[in-house]
């Protein structure tokens, strides 16, 4: 990069960074923030407000939502409650402080606001009125609670906690309690990011009383070494009360051990506050069952559900179940889709979800008495959760242009209009790139759906460096995304355009092409990516000197496997996260199911032809054919794919004499969420490329 490129990028920082921002002691916002630029830049992504979740009004009159603002300097982030007024389009900030208020909800009656806040010390449950007073702690629960959900009627809470149940070696040798090891017997002592401390998440169900909630709660798994809702992801969307507030329902793995790490059985249990008992509502569907769900009538619950046992990206089939007569129903038998965020009609009689359908995800709605799915919207954007209402959706929407807005959407003309405008002065203010769709045929002459992200102020005339986006997954399909770090637009800013395949084995182009990368890591895929490259560096804008690939997790992987089978196409790679040895992968991950399936098998099975196929293919086996500069990135606590896969790629480029960098987070996971960390990452992310590139 030319240093009068440099000045000019640091001047931008700064200036964005410096311009007038909140107090921290009242909280903290970007709201208003200057930019002296029309690129975006990683520090002003960081800078964008972020909304979180978002609640419907029991009356559909309002909507509540949080907002997240960075503050670079302190490394940290703040975040409030915000309430649109839907008939006016009145938008009203309700909290600004500098605890974080996360979680929020309407009450079951509309007549308060809930949500969690450490003010007092541990993360409670709080309340306040509609228009932001008489604030109150509601639990006071030992060591903080972590999700809640009040029944209907209002009369119960249920809320999660984490139990500890497990003894370490202080328990064992109290004489020695300056003594720091673990002592471990069984597998998934670690998972994707941290280390099991012996405790649990278990529910908790208490009553209330005058506004306050007893004391006298009851723990519904008591002494069970499960969680729920499921680690590391699962939240209070895997719990649900049933209408009648006599139920309630949850998601739980009871496994553990080996047996947990090989398999993903999760089922949907139903626990009767009046008897005290608990039902497997799912038992003998082998596969993941979560997101239980009840129909305002009482007669149905809805869940989502996974099939084969052992497969983490399974279709994602959308169940119905009678409780009157206990008969099951696959409402998506002939739906070649995923479906995900399920919420029911008022009326009972049709189920809304989104779905992922050649790139963008969709809304969708099914109609219980015909069956038939109907697809509401269109158009090149991705729908993350929909609450229906008469006549329209409140729907959260997210583009590559842009992050996460709140939208109304019209039922019968799929007519859509933005409510929240979180980010719309500091997106008014910047070019973004155009982004193209594009069907190219692979080798075995199927279609291939790719994005093409064109810098700002793209000239055709003129010829560009190019990046290879490689994604992860394996199995995640590249939608219309706004991410912190692997942001298009982004790398479109500084100048590169890029190249984002929807190879084989990603979903949203049926099951048959997602499950093809199954026991074929380095096969067709591979080819895919090689065909996506070859096409677009035909382009007269294209300079085919400066290619470059990129990717993280199963795309680190991607571009380790290329860096020894590109015959000399790229210029540049960067590789997060990524896979490097198979059989270590194997051998060091923590989800065993994950690589079974996907590896088809263990490498010491000789005979096993197709998992040997996947060893064969790993990327340490092609390092004699490396010859390009990489840039290696991981963290320390990465349990997924563990820290010292980048080490044995990076070393290996080093003993080579390989042009390669090791950038090296202690304190990040498989992701990185650090603020500071984050810009750094883009900033040695973007010196590599334009060393080698530009």
């Amino acid at each position: 990069m030319k240093l009068i490129h440099v000045t000019l990028m640091l001047l931008i920082i700064l200036c964005a960074c410096n311009s007038p921002q909140s107090s921290t002691e009242s909280g903290f916002t970007n709201k208003g923030i200057k930019l002296y630029s029309d690129k975006l830049t990683p520090e002003l992504i960081w800078q964008l407000g972020r909304v979180g979740n978002v609640s419907l009004s029991p009356d559909k009159e309002e909507v509540l939502y949080t907002v997240a603002y960075t503050n670079i300097k302190e490394n940290k982030s703040y975040t409030d409650i915000y309430k649109i007024t839907l008939k006016s389009g009145k938008t009203t900030q309700l909290t600004n402080s500098a605890i974080n208020e996360t979680s929020v909800k309407f009450s079951p009656d509309g007549s308060k606001i809930n949500f969690l806040s450490s003010e007092s010390g541990s993360v409670q449950l709080w309340e306040m009125d509609l228009n932001a007073s008489h604030k109150k702690q509601v639990t006071n629960i030992k060591g903080g609670i972590t999700n809640y959900l009040y029944s209907p009627d209002m009369k119960h809470l249920a809320f999660t906690a984490s139990v500890p149940l497990d003894k370490d070696i202080h328990d064992l040798y109290p004489d020695l309690p300056l003594a720091d090891a673990r002592i471990e017997n069984d597998l998934m002592y670690r998972h994707w990011d941290s280390w099991e401390d012996g405790a649990y998440s278990h529910i908790f169900i208490a009553a209330t009383e005058e506004g306050m909630i007893s004391n006298n709660y009851i723990d519904i798994m008591k002494n069970e070494r499960f969680d729920s809702p499921l680690n590391p992801f699962g939240g209070i969307e895997q719990i649900n009360w049933s209408i009648d507030s006599k139920k309630i329902a949850y998601s739980c793995k009871k496994l553990s051990g080996k047996d947990y790490a090989l398999s993903t059985n999760a089922d949907i249990y139903l626990y009767n506050i009046e008897d005290n008992s608990t039902t497997n509502l799912t038992k003998g569907m082998v596969g993941y069952d979560l997101n239980p769900t009840f129909s305002p009538d009482g007669k149905y619950m809805a869940w989502e559900s996974m099939e084969r046992d052992g497969y983490e990206a399974d279709k994602n089939r959308l169940f119905l179940l009678d409780l009157r007569s206990g008969k099951k129903k696959d409402l998506t038998l002939d739906f070649d889709q995923n479906v995900g965020t399920l919420s029911w009609s008022e009326e009972s009689d049709k189920i809304w979800f989104t779905s992922n359908h050649e790139g963008p995800f969709q809304i969708y709605q099914v109609d219980l008495s015909s069956g038939l799915i109907n697809q509401i919207t269109k158009g090149r954007q991705n729908y993350t959760s929909v609450m229906p209402m008469q006549h329209q959706v409140i729907a959260t929407k997210t583009t590559m242009n842009h992050p996460t807005e709140i939208y109304s959407i019209n039922t019968q003309t799929g007519e859509e209009q933005e409510l929240s405008f979180v980010n719309k002065e500091v997106l008014s203010q910047l070019k973004m790139g155009q982004v193209e769709s594009r069907w190219i045929e692979t080798t075995d002459k199927k279609q291939m759906q790719t994005w093409i992200i064109y810098p700002p102020d793209f000239d055709a005339n003129k010829k560009y460096p190019t990046l290879l986006y490689c994604q992860g997954g394996p199995q995640s399909t590249i939608s219309q995304f706004w991410s912190l770090r692997w942001n298009f637009q982004l790398m479109a800013a500084q100048g590169y355009i890029v190249v984002a395949p929807n190879r084989h084995g990603l979903p949203g182009f049926g099951q048959e092409w997602n499950e093809q990368i199954s026991g074929d890591y380095g096969g067709q895929n591979m080819k895919d990516y090689l065909t996506a490259i070859d096409v677009m560096a035909k382009e007269p804008y294209v300079d085919q000197d400066r290619l470059g690939a990129i990717g993280a997790s199963y795309g680190g992987f991607s571009v380790y496997w290329l860096a020894g089978n590109h015959n000399k196409r790229f210029k540049a790679f960067v590789a997060h996260c990524g896979i490097f040895n198979f059989e270590q992968m194997y051998s060091t991950t923590e989800e065993m199911f994950f690589v079974n399936f996907d590896m088809k098998g263990p490498y010491w099975e000789k005979d096993n032809k197709i998992a040997q196929n996947t060893y064969a293919n790993s990327p340490h086996k092609f390092v004699a054919n490396w010859d390009t500069p990489i840039l290696v990135i991981h963290g320390q606590k990465d349990f997924r794919i563990p820290y010292t896969q980048g080490m044995g790629a990076y070393n290996t480029a080093k003993l080579r004499d390989i042009p390669a960098r090791f950038l090296y987070f202690p304190e990040e996971s498989h992701w990185v969420l650090s603020p500071q960390n984050g810009i750094l990452w883009h900033r040695e992310f973007f010196r590599w490329l334009d060393t080698y590139l530009k």
